[in-house]
């Protein structure tokens, strides 16, 4: 299981990088994307995401 992000409603606002404890989110052209490598789905990102763009899948 890993954080999967809605490239359409996501906005860029970088909280999800903010609060991730393993550095496993990166903004790339202003879209949030997890490298499902580092991620440990811990739900951090989907939880403080302003506008519900992650999920974890």
């Amino acid at each position: 299981m890993a954080a999967v992000v809605d490239k359409k409603v996501c906005v860029g606002c970088g909280a999800c990088v903010a609060v991730c404890p393993v550095e496993a989110i990166t903004l790339k052209d202003g879209v949030a994307q997890v490298d499902p490598a580092k991620c440990i789905s811990c739900g951090a990102c989907a939880g403080t995401c302003p506008v519900g763009a992650i999920k974890l899948k």
